[in-house]
C-alpha cells in the first residue's frame, strides 16, 4: 500500500471512531506505518528468504551476480555498514550480514571472552539477530524519517513538485533489512537441541542457518586443530532438525548451509552405523585409520576392529578414545560430506580451507557438480588466512612452474615488507582483488564472507586513536582522525543524536503531545554545529 493510499485507509478507520480518535493524525499513522515495515522476526525471515533464493536462482544464471556479507558482533556494527552500502553504491542487493559463532564467542559472552569451542550461551545467538535487525529497521525509520521532515517541509512551502517527488521515495523507500547468515555451530548439543536453538533463530529473524560437522562438545574453530567431525547420519539428523523448525514457523524458503570441516578434521568420536558394503556409514568408516590384522591374537585389550574393504582392521585409537582418518583423506571426505549434504536437504555448502586458493576450492567443487551441478558454495574469507603471504607464495609458485626467474625472492620471507613494492607483490595484490570473481566463476562460491572484519577494525582504529590522544596529539588525535574525516566523507554518525533517534523521538513527541511536546532538537542543540 503506497502511503496516501495508508493515510486514506487510517482517514476512514479514525471516521468510523465518531470523534474518539480526533487527536490521531492518519498522516502521521500512516509515517509510522511506514518507518516500520516488519512487525515481526518471521515477517523479516521470510522477506530475506525470499532474497536469497532469488540471489541464487541469479547467480545459477551468471556467477558474477555473486553475494557478500561481513561479520557482526552488535547491532550498531551492523547497521552502519547497511548504511554505507546503500551510501556508496545506491542499493543493498546482494549485501547480506554474517553472524560468526566465532564473534559471538569472543565479545557476547557473559563469561567473558571465549574460543570459538560453542562455550558461549546458546540464547546469545538468537539476541544477537534480534539486535541486527532491531538496528536495521531503526535505520528505516531513521532515513524515512528524514524523508518525511523534508516532505513535510516541501509541502508548507507548497512546492507540490518537490513533494511528489519525496513521495515517490518513501513509497519505493529501500530497506535495510537484508538477510543474515547466523552460525548454530555444530547445534550445541543433539538433534532435538539444534531444532530448538534453530527456531529460537528463526523466530528471531534468520532465513539462513549454517551447521557444522563437528561434534557439538568437542567443536573447535574451523581455523584450528583437533576437530573431530561425526559420521553423516548425525548431520543428516541435525539438517532435518532445521528444515522442521523452518517449516514449522512457516519459512518455507529456509535456507541450509552444510559446513564441512573435513579437510582440516583429522579425527571423529564415532565408527558409522553400517549394514551392509558401500552404503553411507561404510564409506564414512573406509576412510579409518588403521592396521589389517589376520587373527585374534593381533587384538589387545580395548582394541576396535571392523570390515574394511572385506579385510579385519584395528582401527587406530587415540588416548582421548577419539578414532583417526587415513591422512591425506580430507578432499575426499569433503566431496564425499558435500554430495551427501546436498542430496539430503541443505541447499548451500561451507568447506572450510587452510588457505584462499581458487585452485584447490574449484578441485574439490568440480567433483561435486559432476554428481550435483548447481552445487554452490558459502566461503569464509577468513582474518585467520595470512592473505598477503598466501598470494604471494601463489604466485611466486606459478612463476616457478613459468620458468620464471625467482631467485630475487625468498618464498619463506615473501611477508617481509622490502617486498612490498615488486612485480611479484603488485600482482599477488591483483589476485587478492580479484579473488572472489575468480572463485565465483571457476570454483562455484555464491556468498562471500569475510567472519571477524570489525574485531580487528575496532583493534585497528582504537590503537590510532589510543596512540595519538593519550600522545602528543591530545585532543588533534580525535578531531583530526575522526570527527572531521566523518564531516568531510558525510559519515551520519558525527551527528549521533540524530543517529540514536533524537529526531524520531522528537517527531512522536509531537504527534502525542501536540504543541505542548517538549524537543530536544531545537536551537540549543550542540548538534547543530554539524549543518
Amino acid at each position: 500500500m503506497s502511503y496516501k493510499d495508508d493515510i486514506k485507509a487510517l482517514a476512514q478507520l479514525r471516521e468510523a471512531q465518531q470523534g474518539k480518535w480526533a487527536s490521531i493524525s492518519p498522516e502521521n499513522a500512516a509515517r509510522m506505518r511506514a518507518q516500520n515495515r516488519f512487525k515481526t522476526g518471521l515477517d523479516i525471515a521470510r522477506y530475506t528468504a525470499r532474497i536469497m533464493r532469488e540471489d541464487m536462482v541469479a547467480y545459477d544464471a551468471d556467477s558474477g551476480q555473486y553475494t557478500q556479507s561481513l561479520g557482526c558482533w552488535h547491532g550498531f556494527i551492523g547497521q552502519q555498514k547497511l548504511i554505507s552500502i546503500k551510501k556508496h553504491f545506491g542499493t543493498t542487493k546482494r549485501r547480506y550480514l554474517y553472524l560468526s559463532g566465532w564473534m559471538v564467542a569472543a565479545l557476547r559472552s557473559e563469561f567473558g571472552p571465549l574460543p570459538d569451542q560453542s562455550m558461549h550461551e546458546k540464547t546469545s545467538v538468537p539476541g544477537l539477530i534480534e539486535e541486527l535487525y532491531t538496528f536495521l529497521r531503526q535505520a528505516d525509520a531513521w532515513e524515512l524519517n528524514h524523508l518525511f521532515r523534508d516532505l513535510e517541509a516541501a509541502q508548507k512551502a507548497g512546492d507540490k513538485a518537490k513533494a511528489d517527488e519525496l513521495i515517490a521515495k518513501i513509497d519505493n523507500h529501500e530497506t535495510h533489512v537484508v538477510p543474515i547468515i547466523a552460525d548454530i555451530d555444530a547445534g550445541f548439543g543433539n538433534a532435538e537441541a539444534t531444532y530448538l536453538l534453530a527456531k529460537k533463530m528463526i523466530e528471531a529473524g534468520a532465513c539462513c542457518i549454517q551447521l557444522e560437522n563437528q561434534v557439538s562438545d568437542e567443536k573447535q574453530c574451523g581455523h584450528q586443530d583437533g576437530k573431530v567431525t561425526v559420521p553423516h547420519e548425525d548431520f543428516l539428523a541435525k539438517i532435518n532438525a532445521v528444515r522442521y523448525a523452518f517449516l514449522e514457523l512457516g519459512v518455507e524458503d529456509g535456507v541450509i548451509v552444510a559446513r564441512t570441516d573435513s579437510l582440516g578434521a583429522g579425527l571423529t568420536q564415532k565408527i558409522a552405523v553400517t549394514k551392509e558394503p558401500g552404503d553411507l556409514g561404510d564409506q564414512y568408516n573406509s576412510f579409518l585409520d588403521g592396521d589389517e590384522i589376520t587373527s585374534a591374537s593381533d587384538i589387545d585389550n580395548g582394541d576396535l576392529v571392523i570390515k574394511q574393504n572385506g579385510k579385519l582392521v584395528k582401527v587406530k585409537r587415540l588416548a582421548s578414545g577419539l578414532y583417526q582418518f587415513k591422512p591425506g583423506t580430507g578432499e575426499d571426505r569433503v566431496v564425499l560430506d558435500c554430495i551427501t549434504s546436498l542430496q539430503n536437504g541443505a541447499d548451500l555448502l561451507w568447506i572450510e580451507t587452510e588457505k584462499p586458493h581458487v585452485g584447490q576450492i574449484a578441485s574439490m567443487v568440480n567433483r561435486i557438480r559432476e554428481v550435483v551441478p548447481d552445487a554452490k558454495l558459502v566461503y569464509n574469507n577468513s582474518p585467520s588466512f595470512n592473505w598477503t603471504l598466501n598470494f604471494r607464495q601463489q604466485v611466486f609458485d606459478a612463476w616457478e612452474k613459468e620458468g620464471k626467474d625467482v631467485s630475487a625472492y625468498d618464498r619463506s620471507k615473501l611477508m617481509s615488507e622490502e617486498y612490498d613494492g615488486t612485480e611479484l607483490a603488485k600482482l599477488a595484490d591483483e589476485w587478492t582483488r580479484n579473488f572472489q570473481r575468480d572463485a565465483s566463476r571457476e570454483a562455484g562460491i555464491f556468498h562471500h564472507l569475510i567472519t571477524l572484519p570489525t574485531y580487528h577494525t575496532a583493534a585497528l582504529s582504537t590503537d590510532n586513536l589510543a596512540k595519538g590522544y593519550f600522545g602528543d596529539e591530545g585532543m588533534l588525535a580525535y578531531v583530526a582522525g575522526v570527527q572531521r574525516r566523518e564531516i568531510r566523507e558525510g559519515i551520519a554518525t558525527v551527528k549521533h543524536q540524530d543517529m540514536a533517534g533524537s529526531n524520531i523521538g522528537d517527531d512522536h513527541k509531537e504527534f502525542f503531545h501536540g504543541e505542548a511536546a517538549l524537543k530536544a532538537g531545537g536551537k540549543d542543540n550542540t548538534m547543530n554545529q554539524f549543518g
